[in-house]
């Protein structure tokens, strides 16, 4: 991670992927730049800036200017707001709006908004003309801490949650962190989680950190920056060192199977937010691991009370919703992108920092764990 070189000027994570590594810039204002560090990328190439109706509306205008300030060409491609955008139909609407405006493939495109948008124009970046190169540009906390980085992008089915996709790498990410400052509170939180997450699973001095540290982070500032640019450097290490999920990597999805099944059981929808489900899920996680002895009851409690305390839900009955019993849970599980020949596999800890890869989960034991947790008010 290369540190400021004076106040104000953006921190730099690299993503060493050899000949594809590509930069997160990190700071305040970046947008303005877009246009100069889009032209410096690519001479001459004309950019589709994929957006939805909520951050066009307010950002969609400024990161126009800044790239049409640069002699760049730009045409714009809006989607409706939420989940339920990341659907065949509208991955099908993005492609063709792209082909319709001749985008080529020495072109880009642009993610502008959250991590629908991102995993959404990523998928269609990744498939029209056989690959376009992205620039991410994300808008929420959790796009900018998780989604954007690493090249995962795609579509829900109705199978589960991001079964239908590609890995796709950036070739630059641009996290402008003003763009939080009208995030709503709840979406923040929900963003939160994800930087929780990599304490969780690797680092337990930017968990302590963050227990210190976390009312500054909602505030902005300095330490908003710290967060982000601390998450972006782990997920980075994690990338390089293993791309495509076939080992390390699957870490990142502490909290996600829980989580996943969850937010399917919800219909996708606004009653549970994605990092709200994946509190949920790292919650579970560590109760599973106290009760499978692998660490210190108190250690799932102080992960708990944190997440409680920056007002995130840790438990199904947070939640104003019917849930439906431990074996529906369990199907939807049983899709999770980790399972191998039906085996479930989950991401559990023998402490705060230390996670690890469980396969072969025991499904009895599972159930019996999610028909208590059902059942607590």
């Amino acid at each position: 991670m290369t540190a400021p070189v004076r106040p104000g000027d953006p921190i730099i994570v690299n993503v060493p992927l050899g000949e594809r590594g590509y930069d997160i810039a990190i700071g305040r204002g970046l947008i303005a730049d877009l246009g100069r560090r889009i032209a410096a990328l690519r001479p001459g190439a004309a950019v589709a800036i994929v957006s939805d109706e909520i951050v066009a509306a307010r950002y969609l205008a400024q990161a126009e200017a800044a790239l049409n300030g640069a002699g760049v060409r730009t045409i714009r491609v809006v989607v409706p707001a939420g989940e339920a955008s990341k659907s065949w139909r509208v991955l099908e609407s993005v492609c063709e709006q792209l082909l319709a405006a001749r985008i080529e493939r020495g072109d880009l495109v642009v993610a502008l908004g959250g991590g629908v948008v991102g995993d959404l124009a990523g998928f269609a970046a990744a498939i029209v003309r056989r690959g376009l190169s992205v620039v991410q540009v994300p808008t929420t906390l959790l796009a900018q801490v998780d989604s954007s980085v690493g090249g995962k992008t795609g579509i829900n089915s109705a199978h589960g949650k991001n079964q239908i996709g590609a890995f796709h790498q950036p070739v630059l990410v641009i996290a402008d962190t003003a763009l939080l400052d009208t995030l709503p509170a709840r979406e923040f939180r929900a963003g939160y989680a994800e930087v929780v997450k990599y304490g969780l699973i690797g680092d337990a001095g930017f968990f302590a950190w963050l227990e210190a540290n976390w009312r500054d982070v909602l505030a902005g500032g300095p330490a908003r920056e710290h967060a982000i640019a601390t998450s972006c450097r782990a997920k980075a290490i994690t990338v390089a060192n293993d791309e495509r999920e076939s080992g390390e990597r699957a870490l990142l999805n502490l909290g996600h199977t829980f989580g996943h099944a969850l937010e399917a059981a919800a219909g996708f929808s606004e009653r549970l937010l994605h990092g709200e489900a994946v509190a949920i899920g790292m919650a579970l996680a560590f109760a599973f691991s106290a009760r499978r002895g692998l660490l210190a009851p108190a250690e799932a409690a102080r992960v708990e009370r944190h997440l409680v305390n920056i007002g995130l839900p840790t438990r199904p009955s947070d939640v104003a919703f019917e849930w439906p019993g431990a074996d529906a849970l369990m199907a939807l599980m049983a899709q999770d992108k980790k399972a191998r020949r039906g085996k479930l596999t989950l991401i559990l800890a023998r402490g705060i920092g230390a996670s690890f890869v469980a396969p072969d989960a025991d499904p009895g034991e599972v159930r019996s764990f999610l028909t208590e947790k059902l059942a607590e008010r």
